[in-house]
């Protein structure tokens, strides 16, 4: 028999037909392309041309000039260059039931093919994702391996569509997934969500469930979809789903203020603690950033710390430091603030935690004012004590030697009346001593009690008009200044002592080789007012001086009228009030003294 092949070879399938031989009789362009074979191909033997073919191949092609009518396999073979190939055939005799003199072979390189298969099979198993099919004209239903896997049945399983629907749980699960089968055959609606089954091991598991109908003349004739284990996912979404809930009733249940803020520093969320110590609503509170709310010196501190987070320094930290509350009062607080990041590491959020300190502040401030008070009883009992141990003592001793004069007999009449002299000067030191004792005691003993408003211009003024001729027998130049309304609180008699005090000081120890000034200034401050009385005097040397500036007895000119209490008891004053005094000075450059008065409150 003869067969002109050539009308083939221009077919897209990769095919070859051969005799009886093994001859090449034809080929098509495909297979030419495909094996590199010259235009010389006819006559050549066929396993000549193609020496790396799977063994399989070879058999098969035996098989079928043997009489076997066809054939076919994928096999795969590893190359001399160590190349793996995969290879599709399908083998078939040609001349109908005579003697198979010719054979038609379509052999395929299906190595990629075979490549994507294997990837997507694993990609499947990797993700647990099973295909199914339910065909509606023979009622069966068709389950993949992996499908039958994530059931937990035997690979040999046979499901049909009541065992199918019986794997999902009793309850939602099973009521949905049946409304949705039904839906689907119905009206070809297809379906994608995620319900639970009850596997044959009877445990439970999450899976996600997709559907499509196919239909024909508007009748669905078969389901098709897939099948995935989702349970390690959903699992771990539920797990945190459950933190964050947990997270946000420990937020706000909690006694201490917590807040969730951006990235830049907005509040997204913030309990009901930290509204209470602030003063905002949650809304109000919403509309504000950390940074508006933060005391301006405590701000850059904050962001630096901050920045240590967002660059990874550090994962939290932790700072003391002031915010203002709604009324715009301060409020001490510690502050904790911790990052919370993706798995990319991007931050998403902080957690600041904000503790109020102020209780703990004024605590600390009264600690510190106690200890203050203590230091200076400290210090006025050092002066008690060097009063009575020297002052006291010089005069008793004085007054012990005068009155052994006076008692002596051998004394002329003149002699006795110089001694009586010098007794009546001993009793009077003795008793200016005393005086002075009695003062610091009776400011100790009135301390902050009932104090009272005052007017210091006016206080200022009386002073003033008091020593108006004093100021005008020593020239000097005396000017005001005033902002505000000094009214402070204290006791009038203490005032005006202080005032003048330390007018009299500043004309008393002026500098006569220049005219004399003296300037007053009032200030009024937030909580205070500040009273400075500034001179051109002759200064005090306050590196070597400044320590004893208010000692008692502490002088520092030779002055006829320096006794060295008068700014002792002027600063015990001060201080009986609430208030504080401080000085700056310079020899031959004058002095500024400073007097903080409390503010009286309506």
């Amino acid at each position: 028999m003869t067969v002109d092949f050539s009308p083939f070879h221009q077919l897209d399938t990769p095919f070859a037909i051969i005799d009886k031989e093994y001859t090449y009789i034809e080929i098509s362009k495909q297979w030419q392309q495909q094996f590199k074979l010259n235009k010389t191909f006819k006559g050549k033997k066929f396993f000549e041309c193609l020496p790396e073919l799977p063994e399989e191949f070879q058999i098969d092609v035996s098989y079928c000039l043997e009489g076997i009518s066809s054939r076919s396999d994928t096999k795969r073979i590893v190359t001399s260059c160590g190349n793996s190939v995969w290879y599709q055939w399908k083998i078939s005799t040609l001349g109908g039931h005579e003697v198979n003199n010719y054979l038609f072979i379509t052999l395929e390189d299906v190595t990629d093919k075979k490549l994507e298969e294997d990837l997507l099979y694993k990609t499947q198993e990797v993700a647990k994702i099973g295909s199914w099919r339910m065909d509606l004209k023979s009622n069966t239903i068709f389950w993949s391996d992996m499908v039958k896997t994530i059931h937990e049945v035997p690979l040999d399983f046979k499901p049909d569509l009541e065992k199918a629907i019986f794997f999902y749980k009793d309850g939602w699960s099973r009521e949905h997934i049946t409304n949705l089968v039904s839906r689907a055959i119905a009206s070809g609606t297809s379906w994608d969500t995620e319900l639970i089954i009850v596997t044959e091991n009877g445990k439970e598991k999450w899976v996600r469930a997709i559907g499509e109908p196919e239909m024909v003349n508007g009748s669905c004739i078969r389901l098709v979809g897939t099948f995935q284990d989702i349970d390690a996912r959903k699992q771990t979404e539920l797990e945190l789903e459950r933190s964050k809930n947990a997270f946000a009733d420990s937020i706000k249940n909690s006694k201490v203020g917590m807040a969730l803020v951006s990235p830049s520093g907005q509040f997204l969320e913030a309990n009901e603690s930290l509204c209470a110590l602030w003063g905002y609503n949650k809304e109000e509170l919403k509309k504000l950033t950390f940074q508006e709310i933060t005391h301006q010196e405590d701000l850059e501190k904050d962001l630096a710390l901050l920045n240590e987070v967002i660059t990874g320094k550090r994962d939290t930290y932790q700072l003391e430091k002031r915010y203002f509350d709604k009324k715009g009062q301060i409020v001490y607080a510690l502050l904790t603030v911790t990052a919370v990041r993706d798995q990319e590491g991007t931050i998403q959020q902080f957690i600041s935690q904000v503790i109020g300190l102020n209780e703990r502040i004024k605590n600390e401030n009264k600690l510190k004012k106690l200890l203050d008070i203590t230091t200076n009883q400290n210090e006025s009992l050092l002066n008690f004590a060097y009063i009575v141990s020297h002052n006291l003592r010089s005069h008793a001793s004085n007054l012990a030697l005068v009155c052994g004069l006076v008692n002596n007999n051998k004394l002329s009449a003149s002699q006795r009346e110089e001694a009586m002299l010098h007794l009546e000067k001993a009793s009077s030191s003795l008793n200016e001593t005393i005086d002075h004792l009695n003062d610091v005691v009776q400011i100790k003993i009135g301390g902050e009690q009932h104090l009272e408003k005052v007017d210091l211009k006016k206080t200022i003024s009386n002073t003033l008009k008091g020593i108006s001729a004093l100021i005008a027998e020593n020239e000097v130049a005396v000017t005001l200044d005033y902002q505000g309304t000094p009214n402070i609180s204290g006791k009038l008699i203490y005032v005006e002592s202080i005032v003048l005090n330390l007018i009299s000081n500043a004309i008393k120890y002026r500098n006569t080789a220049i005219p004399a000034k003296i300037a007053i200034r009032v200030q009024e401050l937030n909580d205070a007012v500040l009273l400075e009385v500034e001179d051109n005097g002759l200064g005090i040397d306050m590196e070597a001086n400044g320590r004893n500036l208010f000692g008692m007895y502490k002088t520092f000119h030779k002055h006829k009228d320096a006794k060295g209490i008068g700014l002792f008891i002027t600063k015990n004053q001060v201080e009986a009030i609430g208030g504080k005094i401080a000085a700056t000075s310079s020899v031959n450059q004058g002095s500024t003294f400073s007097v903080k008065f409390k503010k009286h409150q309506v």
